[in-house]
């Protein structure tokens, strides 16, 4: 008996950190999950209506509110889009985008030390 009993309960906490894809989730799926309320969960529903999402940019770029730290949580959290995880890939290119590029030139010369 407390074999089954034990068995039961790892069931019932691998559901509860089951993913929970945006574009199958129930409002009650959605308002589960820590960091989403029921004002969130509404965007994501009427966003939802207009199509499927297709990946996290699209997501971000329909729902007010979610951007890339937002997503990065909601992620950690169970959130998926097309069963994908968010990955962080946008917040990654700003970034790449706001260094200066090196040129080879610059990469070429040997630095010169005064003494």
């Amino acid at each position: 008996m407390k074999k089954i009993l034990a068995i039961c309960a790892m069931l019932f906490a691998a559901a509860s950190w089951a993913a929970v894809d945006v574009n199958k989730a129930s409002e009650a799926e959605l308002d589960a999950l820590k960091g989403v309320g029921p004002a969130l969960s509404k965007r994501i529903l009427d966003a939802r209506k207009s199509g499927a999402f297709k990946d996290w940019p699209d997501l971000m770029s329909r729902v007010k509110g979610v951007k890339d730290k937002s997503a990065a949580k909601l992620s950690a959290e169970g959130l998926t889009v097309g069963g994908q995880s968010f990955n962080g890939a946008a917040a990654t290119d700003k970034t790449q985008k706001a260094e200066p590029k090196k040129t080879a030139a610059s990469m070429s010369k040997p630095a010169t030390v005064k003494q």
